[in-house]
C-alpha cells in the first residue's frame, strides 16, 4: 500500500504564516478573521472559500473565541493536531505577553496612556479592515435573496434591539436546516463551470484532503472519545491542583472555576463574556471595579489576539488584589494564566473533538444549508459590527434612540465626526483595497499617523 501524501504545505511555512495572523489579529473577531481570510485565501491561496467560511461556520456556533477556534482548526486541517496546537497557541501567546505586561504596568503606573497615541491609529485601520472583509466576504456568501435578507435581518436585530448573537445564530441555522430539507436553493448555488474555471485550480489542502491524503480529517468515534477525555484532563488538572493546594475558597480557586464555567455557556465572543463576568468579578466577588474592569477591555482591544483575553487581565487583579497569603505579584500572574488556561483549552477540545464530522458533513445537503445560513448571519454580525466600530471610532458623540417594540439603537452626532480618524480610515481602507501594501505596512503607518495626531 502506498503511503498517503504529505501535507502540501511545509510545517516550517505554516509557522510562518500562523506567526503573521497571531501578530497582526487586532480588533476583535472580525478583524482577526479579516486577517486570516486574506492570508490564507487570498494572499497564499491554499484554502477554498467554501472550506474556509464551512470552518468558521462551525466555530461560530461554539462557546468561547471562534477567531482563536478558526485558527486552530485550520491547524489542525492541515498538520493533525499539532498543526492545531501551534496554530491555536501563538494566536493567544502575543495578547498573554502584550496583557501581562501591560496590566503589571497598569497597577504599577495607574494608566498606559503612552499607547493611546497608537493604538487610535490603530482602530481606525482595523475598522477599514472589516469594512473590506465584510465586502468581500459578503460577495461570496451571500448569493441568494434568502441570505441577503437573512444577513440584513440579523444585523438589524443586533444593532437596534441588541438580539443576542448566540440567539441569532441558532435561528439562522435551524432556518437553513428546514430551508435545506425544503428547498435548498433558497440557501445553496451550487457552482457552474464557469465560476468553477474562474476560481482557479484546487486550492493545494482541498486537493490534499479530496485525494485521501489526510487520514485525521475522517471521523472515528473511539478517538473522538480520547481525545475529548484527554483534553478534559489537560484542562481541569491545573485548576483541581489549584483548589486542592490553596483550598476551593482561595480567590485563585474560584477565579479558576468561574472561567472554567464561562468558557462553556459564552457564546458571541467578549462582549457575552463581559456581561457574566462584570456580574460575577465586580458585582457578587468584588475582585475588581467596573473601571478596572473596562480599562481591561481596553487593553484587550489593543493589542493583538483574542479580545477575550480581557478575562485575563481580570484574574490578575483578582490575584494582585486578593493574594491571601501569596505575594500579589505571585497571585496576580498564576491568576492570568490560570485564568488563560481554562477559557482557552476547552477550544481545543471542542476543535479535536469536533471537526472531524464537521468535515465529514461538508457531503450533506441540509447541514451545508444550516452552516450557510450560519455564515449569514455572521456576515450580518460584521455588519453591525462595523456600524458598531465606526459610530464608535469616527465620532466623539454618540445618543442613544428608543423606540416602538424594544427598539434601543447608538446613533451618532454627525456634527461630531473625527477628521482625523476618519482620515486615517479612508487611508487604510484605499491601500488595503489598492493591495500594493501589505497590512503590517497598512497598520504600522495608521499607528503612526494616530501617534503623531496625537502629540
Amino acid at each position: 500500500m502506498s503511503a498517503a501524501p504529505s501535507p502540501p504545505i511545509s510545517r516550517d511555512e505554516a509557522l510562518r504564516c500562523w506567526a503573521h495572523i497571531a501578530t497582526h489579529s487586532f480588533g476583535g473577531p472580525a478583524g482577526q478573521i479579516a486577517v486570516m481570510h486574506r492570508a490564507i485565501v487570498v494572499e497564499r491561496r491554499w484554502l477554498s472559500e467554501s472550506r474556509f467560511m464551512h470552518a468558521l461556520s462551525y466555530c461560530t456556533l461554539l462557546p468561547g473565541p471562534e477567531a482563536m477556534q478558526l485558527v486552530t482548526y485550520l491547524g489542525w486541517l492541515l498538520h493533525g493536531v499539532r498543526g492545531g496546537l501551534v496554530a491555536g497557541g501563538l494566536f493567544v501567546l502575543p495578547g498573554f505577553l502584550s496583557i501581562f505586561a501591560l496590566s503589571v504596568l497598569y497597577v504599577s503606573l495607574g494608566s498606559v496612556p503612552a499607547v493611546a497615541g497608537l493604538f487610535f491609529g490603530l482602530k481606525a485601520a482595523v475598522l477599514a479592515l472589516v469594512v473590506e472583509a465584510m465586502i468581500r466576504i459578503g460577495r461570496r456568501v451571500l448569493k441568494t435573496p434568502t441570505l441577503v435578507g437573512l444577513a440584513a435581518v440579523a444585523a438589524v436585530g443586533m444593532w437596534a434591539w441588541q438580539a443576542p448573537f448566540v440567539g441569532v445564530v441558532v435561528c439562522a441555522g435551524l432556518l437553513g436546516l428546514a430551508l435545506g430539507r425544503l428547498a435548498p436553493g433558497q440557501v445553496l448555488v451550487e457552482p457552474t463551470k464557469e465560476a468553477a474555471a474562474a476560481e482557479g485550480p484546487t486550492p493545494p489542502i482541498d486537493a490534499w484532503i479530496q485525494s485521501g491524503g489526510a487520514p485525521h480529517t475522517r471521523p472515528d468515534l473511539r478517538r473522538a472519545a480520547l481525545t475529548a477525555a484527554v483534553w478534559l484532563v489537560i484542562w481541569l488538572a491545573p485548576l483541581a491542583v489549584v483548589g486542592f493546594s490553596l483550598g476551593w475558597d482561595h480567590t485563585l480557586a474560584e477565579v479558576g472555576v468561574m472561567f472554567s464555567k464561562a468558557a462553556t455557556v459564552t457564546f458571541g465572543g467578549a462582549y457575552a463574556v463581559l456581561a457574566l463576568v462584570a456580574q460575577e468579578a465586580v458585582e457578587v466577588k468584588g475582585w475588581l471595579t467596573a473601571g478596572q474592569m473596562l480599562d481591561g477591555l481596553g487593553l484587550a482591544e489593543t493589542t493583538p489576539g483574542p479580545l477575550i483575553q480581557v478575562v485575563q487581565h481580570v484574574g490578575f487583579m483578582a490575584g494582585y488584589g486578593h493574594p491571601e497569603g501569596l505575594s500579589p505579584w505571585v497571585a496576580g500572574s498564576l491568576g492570568a494564566l490560570l485564568t488563560t488556561h481554562v477559557t482557552f483549552a476547552p477550544c481545543f477540545l471542542w476543535i479535536f473533538t469536533g471537526a472531524p464530522w464537521v468535515e465529514a458533513a461538508r457531503g450533506v445537503v441540509a447541514l451545508r444549508a444550516a452552516l450557510t445560513a450560519v455564515t449569514a448571519a455572521v456576515c450580518g454580525g460584521v455588519l453591525q459590527l462595523a456600524v458598531w466600530l465606526a459610530t464608535h471610532t469616527l465620532f466623539a458623540e454618540v445618543r442613544r434612540v428608543e423606540g416602538p417594540f424594544g427598539l434601543s439603537a447608538e446613533l451618532p452626532s454627525l456634527g461630531s465626526v473625527d477628521g482625523i480618524a476618519l482620515g486615517l480610515a479612508l487611508g487604510s481602507g484605499l491601500a488595503l483595497a489598492s493591495h500594493r501594501l501589505s497590512l503590517t505596512t497598512v497598520l504600522a503607518l495608521a499607528a503612526i499617523g494616530g501617534l503623531v495626531s496625537r502629540l
